[in-house]
């Protein structure tokens, strides 16, 4: 299968019901976190039973339209489970996306820079434009704009999938097509940023021109120097 930079993947596990059947509640200890469980054995299996219904929720009804009783009936978990696990919808949302991020997704390595980036922007264009692997992850963006847990859970996303290409820009580095001390994050948002104007703003149809135009654009800009680290003043957060 395509490695994708996001890649929020629906599937049923081979112990569940079908979809809209309810199925046995696994058994559960409480967690004092709701959300932040990271369960193994039948209990990782009820987690990614509820992961699926969560993302078919919001592919099916967005954001507002996503139930506690919609996730039960779906997932076969009982309410109760739910809101003693996860806390809730929100919080609901916040494991799905902390479970799609903890794949084993790594960065292109085509042998250059330019081939790399490329690539990256070409996972976009993929994900984005595949009916088969578009809806989850579109609605997941939309629903960051109404939850700010998901909002949270979609920014820790993706500084997971900034950390990893780290070693993509430390071989450019290595092999003098851009400066040391070039930011990943920063490289790598500049390839996606163009894309989703076109995704989710401007609703512009996007292509492989359009793919290889903002690889280009974030490469020339990667050799001046432009994406260079920024010290951090901010006592750890952010800017």
């Amino acid at each position: 299968m395509t490695r994708r930079l996001i890649q929020l993947e629906l599937h049923l596990p081979s112990d569940q019901h079908a979809p809209g059947t309810p199925a046995p509640a696994s058994p559960s200890t409480p967690s004092p976190t709701p959300g932040t469980v990271r369960p193994g054995g039948r209990t990782a299996r009820t987690r990614a039973a509820v992961r699926d219904a969560v993302l078919t929720g919001l592919v099916e009804h967005g954001y507002p339209g996503l139930t506690v009783e919609y996730v039960a009936e779906r997932s076969g978990v009982h309410k109760t489970t739910l809101y003693r696990r996860w806390g809730g919808v929100e919080g609901m949302l916040a494991d799905a996306l902390d479970l799609a991020g903890e794949d084993t997704w790594t960065p292109p390595d085509t042998g250059s820079l330019d081939g790399d980036l490329r690539a990256l922007a070409q996972e976009i264009l993929d994900t984005f434009t595949d009916p088969a692997t578009a809806a989850a992850p579109a609605a997941f963006i939309a629903a960051a704009f109404q939850s700010d847990r998901a909002a949270q859970a979609l920014r820790g996303f993706y500084d997971e999938r900034f950390r990893r290409c780290a070693p993509l820009v430390a071989r450019a580095a290595d092999r003098g097509e851009v400066p040391a001390g070039t930011d990943p994050g920063a490289l790598v948002r500049a390839v996606g940023a163009p894309l989703f104007l076109r995704l989710f703003i401007t609703r512009e149809p996007v292509d492989a021109a359009a793919a290889d135009q903002a690889a280009a654009a974030a490469l020339a800009a990667a050799r001046a120097g432009v994406y260079a680290a920024i010290p951090d003043t901010t006592g750890g957060r952010m800017a």
